[in-house]
């Protein structure tokens, strides 16, 4: 058996491929570790290029684009690893980032998932949003990084390195125990991309593992390479796959009134990016909101199933304050101002 398999799953990324690829082979060279790009279906010549690396790579060809989530489905179905390492395609990789990561893995059983800082790319000195120093949720399901709050990255300071434990790590850069994947059921494929990574940790958590940042192994993310901050379509997944997180994934005490109050906020969102003439935006909420009551049926299918893989406790890894409560009334736009 393969002992770390690298996938980078690759959607019309050929500029990325062409400017990281050799970065990621060179910098991961070692026993048991192979090098796999799963392409999605992409008609900007990536096959062509990839076939002509040789076996310096190993190619995984899905017919059509699946999306972020269903695509790694997909291709970790073919793979046989101790440990699959799931890297965007548009990130720079330091030397000794996947010794770091493999050997925490090693001498850390109980965790399922864990993951580099994420820095960017353009700004060296300052964290990514895509994870950052690690990823938590707050009270009523919003994501914030330490490092990272909403669009405001902090620079790397080094205050965030530890504690190890986090609530998620980043689908940017991961690395999961392929036993964990296969018995936490993997990605949920209905999410498409964004907060997939989140749903898969939390189910983690409930299984009895634990989520961890590596804070040795650094990596440098462009972020937005596929899929731009701004884009409307990221919107509309980020508030819809927001309902499907917390509904698949709340303990029953907590469901009704969780539920209850991020619909509230979610609308006053909305309201906002009508005041700001945001009409598209403003419609993407709406659209997220009609699509989730929708997908109702399957999500309770989905929740009961959730609820078999056990019922740990995520207390501490969960922030008891609203971000964005503390975002934009307190005016606080540090993870250390929000969390104390």
């Amino acid at each position: 058996m393969i002992k770390t398999a690298i996938v980078i799953l690759n959607w019309n990324g050929l500029a990325f491929l062409k400017k990281f690829l050799n970065n990621v082979i060179d910098n991961s060279r070692g026993e048991g570790v192979v090098v796999y790009v799963a392409d999605n279906g992409s008609t900007d010549g990536s096959v062509e290029w990839l076939k002509e690396q040789g076996e310096r790579v190993t190619v995984i060809n899905l017919d059509k684009n699946y999306g972020f989530a269903e695509g790694y489905n997909r291709a970790l179905e073919s793979i046989e690893a101790k440990y699959y390492l799931l890297l965007n395609s548009d990130i720079e990789v330091t030397p000794g980032w996947l010794d770091s990561m493999v050997n925490f893995m090693e001498t850390h059983p109980e965790v399922a998932s864990a993951q580099p800082k994420i820095r960017s790319f353009n700004n060296k000195e300052k964290f990514e949003y895509a994870g950052a120093g690690g990823g938590f949720l707050d009270k009523y399901g919003y994501p914030v990084c330490r490092g990272r709050v909403f669009h405001v990255t902090e620079t790397d300071k080094g205050e965030y390195d530890s504690p190890w434990e986090i609530f998620w790590a980043t689908g940017a850069c991961t690395i999961i125990r392929s036993d964990a994947w296969k018995r936490c059921g993997g990605f949920d494929g209905d999410f498409f991309a964004h907060m997939e990574e989140i749903d898969l940790c939390w189910r983690f958590h409930k299984a009895g593992y634990k989520v961890a940042l590596v804070a040795e192994a650094v990596v440098y993310h462009i972020g937005g390479g596929t899929l731009p901050y701004n884009s409307p379509f990221k919107t509309y997944l980020n508030f819809r796959n927001g309902l499907f997180l917390l509904y698949k994934n709340l303990p029953d005490k907590d469901f009704r009134k969780i539920m209850f109050i991020r619909m509230v906020l979610d609308g006053a969102a909305s309201l906002f990016f009508l005041v700001k003439l945001q009409f598209r935006s403003a419609y993407t909420v709406l659209k997220a909101h009609i699509d989730f009551h929708r997908s109702k049926e399957s999500l309770e299918r989905k929740r009961e199933e959730t609820k078999k893989l056990g019922s740990a406790s995520v207390e501490g890894l969960i922030i008891d304050r609203s971000i964005v409560y503390q975002f934009y009334i307190k005016r606080r736009r540090s993870f250390r101002e929000i969390v104390g």
